[in-house]
């Protein structure tokens, strides 16, 4: 099986490249986007069209719902999955999307937890109906891994109390002991290296484009249907959407701010994929397919 990742900023034409890789090299298509993982935010996260879905069998898109919590490790084992039913039925890989930390995470992988008994569990779930009181108390024991966590985040206050619970270290301690393992030693990795006008541009169009496709209408029924309360909820388009919403901002001023967070978001993609991964292939779109396929 063979396996490559296509990174790039936003906006920049990674899925487009990716579903013709794809079918000239038999792949499948695994998605790391943030926020394509989710069911129902279709406008929102500029996931391919139904059509393009059905060109090429995709993973990592619509697996969970927007209020359901998703993370590096949910992510590792859909890669694992994944590897495992390519090579059942003979396929190769294509990696894309934007979100390139979930690919750096692939690449260090993560530390094994302590096993967990069932004992264990039960005592946890007892304790973090006092989510205050066990917050406290990690912070007292650990306050170096806790400076991060912020008080209300249940699923890792959950885990640095499970890690506590089941290996009497704390997680400092417990990750040190027992470093990350790369789940991918090595992999070919293209980037679309793509200049900031043209980048502009194009994420000003999408704008426009997501405008015309009824964004307001999907921002209003997610909030309806979830509240704004779940992480998904506080994505570039969304927020705005919902300023516009509260009446704190016009629609021209609210699709100003999308492209203006949004060519935000991809200068940081840029610098993200500069500097963390090495032996790069950077090319322009035009050039990349050429490349990536030896013409």
């Amino acid at each position: 099986m063979k396996q490559l990742a296509i990174i790039g900023p936003t906006a920049s034409g990674k899925s487009d490249l990716a579903i013709k890789i794809a079918q000239q090299i038999d792949a499948y298509i695994l998605s790391i986007d943030s926020l394509s993982i989710y069911k129902e935010i279709d406008i929102v996260s500029a996931k391919p069209t139904k059509q393009e879905l059905s060109e090429v069998k995709h993973f990592g898109i619509n697996v969970l719902a927007p209020d359901e919590y998703f993370s590096v490790d949910i992510f590792i084992q859909l890669y694992k999955d994944v590897v495992k039913l390519c090579k059942k039925e003979s396929k190769n890989l294509v990696i894309v999307g934007g979100t390139s930390f979930y690919l750096k995470s692939l690449m260090q992988g993560l530390s094994a937890l302590p096993e967990i008994t069932q004992e264990v569990k039960e005592s946890v779930q007892e304790k973090l109906k006092d989510l205050p009181k066990v917050y406290v108390f990690l912070e007292k024991k650990d306050p170096l891994y806790m400076q991060n966590i912020d008080k209300n985040d249940t699923y890792r206050i959950e885990k640095a109390l499970l890690i506590y619970e089941a290996s009497s270290l704390t997680p400092s301690k417990w990750f040190e002991l027992n470093p990350p393992q790369p789940v991918i030693y090595s992999m070919p990795i293209y980037n679309i290296d793509v200049s900031r006008d043209v980048l502009r541009k194009r994420i000003s169009e999408r704008t426009a484009k997501m405008l015309d496709m009824n964004l307001i209408d999907e921002v209003c029924v997610l909030e309806q249907k979830y509240s704004r309360l779940p992480h998904s909820m506080s994505s570039i388009g969304i927020v705005e959407v919902l300023e516009y919403l509260d009446g704190k901002v016009s629609k021209e001023q609210m699709c100003e701010l999308i492209s203006t967070h949004t060519a935000q978001l991809a200068k940081r993609q840029q610098t993200f994929n500069k500097t963390q991964f090495n032996g790069v292939t950077s090319a322009p779109l035009e050039a990349l397919e050429g490349i990536i396929l030896g013409q």
